[in-house]
């Protein structure tokens, strides 16, 4: 049993329908780019998942869209080829809309944020708020990598979980949430895991 399916299924609402195999691929991919890094500087990017239709309308491209006009056959974020290609695309602004099929529909675009009824935690940037303010909005899950080398997910305009890049990739798991953490054991892994506040 996978120990992460079961922690995205226990941070994202049920409502949201969000495909768990399609958002993994994404905090994993969100990981990579927080650890390494592009061409030896740190970069940060949005990844929006789910929901696509109503995020491209509620966002607008920032330059002509890279992946516009390629077939979605070859935009699954899955395949390592697409993947190294976004790896490149993060190091331009804007975000990345991925489909619940797991097509990545468009990169670098602005994501309309509305401020209203959030609650971002103080000291983070734009990148966030936009992350919270299109999960609000619509029923996506907003991935943002931070140029600290972070990765946060939001849900429904909250912070839900806080990823460190090292502990991710050594196999663990590390969130932040508001609430009390309880700790589960499965084996060598160590998985903290705190109850969304109601």
């Amino acid at each position: 049993m996978d120990l992460r399916n079961d922690l995205f299924k226990e941070i994202c609402t049920e409502r949201r329908g969000i495909d768990t195999k399609i958002l993994k691929q994404a905090v994993t991919l969100a990981v990579e780019i927080a650890r390494e890094g592009r061409e030896g500087r740190k970069i940060g990017t949005l990844f929006v998942v789910g929901d696509s239709e109503a995020v491209l309308k509620t966002s607008r491209p920032l330059i002509l869209d890279p992946l516009q006009g390629h077939p979605d056959e070859s935009k699954h974020i899955a395949d390592p080829n697409v993947r190294e290609t976004l790896k490149e695309l993060a190091q331009l602004d804007g975000a990345f809309v991925v489909s619940n099929a797991g097509v990545v529909l468009s990169a670098a675009r602005y994501i309309d944020t509305v401020s209203d009824n959030l609650n971002v935690p103080l000291g983070l940037g734009s990148r966030h708020m936009a992350g919270a303010s299109v999960s609000h909005r619509t029923n996506a899950v907003a991935v943002v990598v931070s140029e600290s080398s972070m990765v946060r997910i939001f849900d429904d305009g909250d912070l839900v979980s806080e990823i460190t890049p090292e502990l991710w990739m050594l196999g663990r798991y590390s969130s932040y949430l508001e609430g009390l953490p309880s700790v589960t054991r499965r084996g060598d892994d160590e998985v903290t895991v705190v109850s969304r506040t109601e």
